[in-house]
């Protein structure tokens, strides 16, 4: 039985449509164009693969376009981290374009707007030109400079490209209808005066575009048909389309902005001011943290490409914008994981265990399945002991029935080895267990075949060698946050919400294949999560960064909370 066809989202839908009346398919294309002016997020994450997720289904060509027109903050840093986070989520772009490529047919376009009286040099201060705006129920002011000649107009704005003026001396606004319903037709500003740098252009320029006349253009010289932005530019639409009327070919193709609901997300914040303070106050040690949502943290602390475009696929696109749980997106990091993540040993916080029947010389290697979600990843040898760590939590010295893990009296079977029983314990002044002294069950090891071998018992428990053991460096990351939504109370700085156990630092004992671990590969350590080589240390010890648990705990906490 064939399965339904997937239904369209909204999108889809409007594209059809469009397809059935106004474009055909070779006319298809799409655009991602962030401003580079910090790394990008999670909830970029889901506009890059919503973009490039419909080239891909419609075959159709996809730009990245960067929106670089404010040189006071954006950087060439930001451009490369933009250009490798795309490629690493798997999308190859068709053309890389800069909106600074178009600074020179913008500036054309912005004469021809003044000499047919549609633009006009406003010489009010920023504050003046705001308060003249009126509000949203009342009308606003023309300037008093709204009917300069379009000479006068025209002088003025070259003087103002040439450098003759002060940053804040003048502008250039669009002369559309100051008592629109919508303030954004009432006479918006199309350039302002910047005397700083620029990334791609130098010092070439001093004067810059603003966002709302730099879009839709550039949308129209790359002929790019659907423009997808959020719903916060739903009122720029009216704009957009107010620009194109006065320049547009009609021979070529007309770019149609549509929008769909911002994503927001729990344990996190994703304005770029705020992630930007806590890179600058030392929250974090930089944009590429793995607590922090931008895709560089997610790439260093383990997500993987094909898990994040899953949850975009999952949480889709909406009309209206919610907050996602992020442990969504740790679900599909553990679903992708838990096949390609060869399953491996270590203990972070040691306790050492004495099998005191087992020959003090004696040493084995036992074979251990990498993986059972993929044969063929194979097996690996385990060096086995009389002497190995055990994690501490995994011994009590009494407990109740529900305690399935090693106790006085009581069995565990160590994984891929034998079922051991616990005799008695030392303990140093403090009182504390300092060490487990067992005894082992000779014929019950692993895969052996005999009928010992079968034997069950309740707990199984991970274990190293101490022998054999090397040490590792483990970072252990947890939520930035505290609370779901850090953001929500307006009276609290979302900086006091954050989580002190973000980051613990340990150092574990790890069975000695994972010391040759290489920067880049995932593991599961059983029991304890799914961990990712970020590199060595100083010391030349592997350096392992969890990436998410086994499974949830943050819903427990928030339940009881």
């Amino acid at each position: 039985m064939e399965s339904a066809p997937k239904s369209l989202n909204f999108i889809e839908q409007i594209i059809e449509e469009d397809l059935s009346k106004d474009y055909k398919q070779e006319q298809l294309r799409f655009r991602f164009p962030p401003e580079p002016n910090g790394y990008l997020h999670v909830g970029h994450a889901s506009s890059i693969c919503l973009n490039f997720g419909l080239g891909l289904k419609y075959q159709a060509p996809v730009n990245l376009r960067f929106d670089d027109t404010n040189p006071a903050k954006e950087e060439q840093e930001y451009v490369d981290a933009i250009k490798k986070d795309v490629s690493w989520l798997g999308f190859e772009w068709e053309k890389e374009c800069y909106a600074s490529d178009y600074f020179g047919q913008l500036h054309d376009w912005a004469k021809k707007l003044i000499v047919r009286g549609l633009a006009y040099v406003d010489s009010q201060s920023s504050e003046d030109i705001a308060a003249q705006k009126g509000t949203p129920t009342k009308a606003g002011t023309n300037s008093p400079f709204r009917n300069r000649s379009a000479e006068e107009n025209m002088s003025l704005f070259e003087g103002m490209k040439n450098g003759d003026y002060e940053e804040g001396a003048h502008v250039l606004r669009a002369k559309i209808d100051m008592s629109s319903s919508n303030m954004l037709m009432r006479d918006p500003i199309i350039y302002r005066i910047l005397h700083k740098s620029h990334h791609r252009t130098a010092s070439d320029w001093c004067i810059y575009p603003m966002y709302d006349w730099t879009h839709g253009q550039s949308d129209y010289i790359e002929q790019v048909s659907h423009s997808l932005c959020t719903m916060e530019f739903n009122m720029h639409r009216e704009l957009y389309d107010w620009f194109l009327d006065q320049l547009v070919d009609v021979k070529l193709l007309r770019p149609k902005q549509r929008e769909f609901a911002r994503r927001n997300f729990s344990h996190t914040v994703v304005s770029k001011r705020k992630l930007l303070r806590l890179v600058e106050n030392g929250h974090v040690t930089g944009w590429d943290d793995p607590r922090m949502p931008t895709i560089s943290g997610m790439r260093k602390r383990g997500y993987t490409p094909k898990a994040i475009r899953n949850f975009a696929e999952a949480i889709g696109i909406a009309k209206r914008e919610n907050v996602i749980d992020l442990n969504v997106l740790d679900y599909f990091v553990r679903e992708d994981l838990n096949k390609i993540a060869p399953r491996v040993m270590s203990v972070l916080d040691p306790l050492k265990v004495v099998i005191t029947n087992y020959p003090e010389s004696q040493e084995e290697l036992l074979k251990a399945e990498n993986n059972p979600e993929d044969e063929s990843m194979g097996h690996r040898e385990l060096p086995f002991s009389r002497e190995i760590y055990i994690e501490k939590t995994d011994f009590r010295e009494e407990a109740n029935r529900k305690f399935f893990r090693l106790k006085l009296g009581g069995e565990v079977r160590l994984k891929n080895a034998y079922i051991i029983k616990a005799e008695h314990c030392i303990k140093n002044d403090a009182g504390e267990v300092i060490e487990v002294h067992c005894t082992y069950d000779t014929k019950s090891k692993s895969g052996s075949g005999t009928e010992e071998s079968k034997r069950k018992v309740k707990g199984t428990l991970h274990w190293v060698s101490v022998k054999h053991a090397k040490k590792a460096d483990i970072k252990l990351y947890d939520r930035l946050f505290a609370v779901a939504q850090p953001e929500e109370d307006k009276d609290v700085d979302f900086i006091s919400h954050l989580n002190p156990n973000s980051l613990v630092e340990t150092t574990a004992f790890i069975e000695p294949s994972l010391n040759e671990a290489k920067q880049g590969q995932h593991y599961q350590f059983q029991r304890m999560g799914y961990f990712y080589c970020d590199g060595r240390n100083s010391k030349n010890q592997a350096v392992f960064n969890r990436t998410v648990g086994l499974r949830d705990t943050w819903a427990k906490i928030e339940t009881s909370s």
